[in-house]
């Protein structure tokens, strides 16, 4: 008879005693291995663990671990991307509207084909059209797990052995952790500051070499919150078509900008070399939490087919998870049932927040801001250390700025660039000026006596 190791609380007592002697069995066993020292055949993958060594959010819950939790005051989250829990960054009418349509008309409870559902990518096609001299098709879309997925997809089908890839510094941490974790190398070029961060494209072409796949462009700019202008995104295609390398561009904050530099996206420049755009709804429709993006390959000449990687981004997809049904088939009644206004007053609201975000650093005299922000959700700014007392770098000031102040800054080594800050100002118009006020009286209390 089964004998089970789980039972009601009025079993019989002489199941009790079964039980205790076959518990008795289980523990002479497990003594027995531990002094014969029993080797298993499985371990925990070491790659994993250096992939995610350093990554934004593993960073951001150090500091939220630091708090002091005797402080009454309210925690201000400048540290992290996501506006969308605060009342005055939600999302549009039109899209909760037709995610309640797509789950009620009951069609969307199914399996969706591996590369998406056709309406969402001809939706897709049709938006990222307007922006382009040439046209996308249906086929060129495939939809993802959020732009994180995209990623994913992107370098996993770059990787094979030797080979590296180009990135950004500051970037985002994500790109090193899936090169890492696929044993693709990755080399850093330097964004430069003095010169509204563009690409350091010496550097690029001396990094480059004949393991070269790809060179990862960010527009607009995360972390920096710098546009890229026309003319330096054409060099940046002809410095990859000079080299042989597609360039990954990431839109992730496509259109969110308003400053005085016009936005291209680097899709736009697909007819001089390949670019695969990653994509999403999640920054511009403030709606992280949904994970619908999208990989486009932006190719009109056909290298991407040519070269076998259309082959490989869908065997990737046959492999992966796909985003939820019932959100793909909401994607075209977002994308076309959303209003301007929407998009205006997001804009909008950025604009303010990143003027209050400059205006309030310019006030800080151990914090330099180069580059008035002009899209994304975000800034760096530079640590003047010389300046403060006990403190040595930029973990060390974002540490004790949580622990004193209750407020939750991105230190700059997370982000590849040591002593500065990335501060986020997409949050509340009120919270953001609480929080760059305690962020001044912390820098006052900190600084050096002269």
């Amino acid at each position: 008879m089964k004998i089970w190791l789980f039972g009601a609380l009025n079993a019989p007592k002489h199941r009790y005693s079964t039980m205790t002697s076959v518990a008795r069995q289980v523990d002479n066993k497990k003594t027995t291995m531990e002094k014969g020292s029993k080797k298993w055949g499985f371990e925990g993958k070491q790659e994993l663990k250096a992939a995610s060594a350093t990554t934004v959010r593993g960073v951001l819950n150090t500091l939220m671990e630091g708090l002091n939790k005797e402080d009454s005051r309210p925690v201000i989250p400048l540290g992290h991307g996501d506006p969308s829990h605060f009342p005055s960054f939600r999302t549009a009418t039109a899209a909760q509207d037709a995610i309640i349509d797509s789950l009620r008309s009951a069609k969307y409870n199914c399996y969706a084909p591996t590369v998406g559902v056709l309406p969402a990518r001809r939706a897709i096609a049709d938006y990222l059209n307007r922006d382009l001299p040439y046209k996308l098709s249906p086929d060129d879309v495939y939809l993802t797990i959020g732009c994180t997925q995209a990623i994913e997809i992107a370098l996993a089908v770059l990787a094979r052995p030797g080979a590296n890839i180009l990135l950004p510094r500051p970037g985002y941490p994500y790109y090193e952790a899936c090169a890492a974790y696929n044993g693709l190398e990755f080399r850093h070029f330097d964004l430069l500051p003095q010169k509204d961060w563009e690409v350091d494209l010496n550097a690029v072409e001396d990094l480059a070499d004949e393991n070269t796949v790809a060179m990862v462009i960010i527009n607009p700019g995360n972390p920096c919150g710098n546009v890229f202008s026309y003319q330096h995104l054409t060099k940046v295609a002809e410095t990859a078509r000079k080299l042989g390398i597609l360039v990954i561009g990431d839109e992730a904050y496509d259109n969110l900008t308003f400053g005085s530099t016009p936005y291209v996206p680097m899709r736009a420049f697909g007819s001089i070399v390949p670019v695969l755009t990653l994509g999403s709804i999640s920054k511009r429709w403030i709606v992280p939490g949904w994970r619908l993006g999208w990989l486009v390959t932006s190719d009109p000449n056909g290298i991407l087919q040519k070269t076998g990687i259309i082959e490989s981004i869908k065997g990737f997809l046959n492999i992966s998870s796909d985003p939820a049904t019932f959100i793909q088939a909401a994607v075209p009644q977002i994308l076309e049932n959303t209003k301007e206004d929407f998009f205006s007053k997001i804009i909008c609201m950025l604009r303010e927040a990143a003027d209050i975000c400059y205006t309030r650093v310019e006030e800080m005299p151990c914090i330099t801001c180069p580059k008035k922000p002009e899209g994304s959700m975000s800034v760096m700014v530079k640590l003047n250390l010389s300046m403060l007392e006990d403190i040595n770098d930029d973990m060390e000031f974002c540490l004790k700025l949580a622990k004193e102040e209750s407020v939750i800054v991105l230190p700059g080594i997370a982000v590849g660039l040591k002593n500065w800050l990335r501060i986020t100002f997409a949050v509340e118009p009120s919270s953001l000026e609480e929080g760059l006020a305690r962020i001044k009286a912390f820098c006052q209390r900190h600084a050096k006596k002269h």
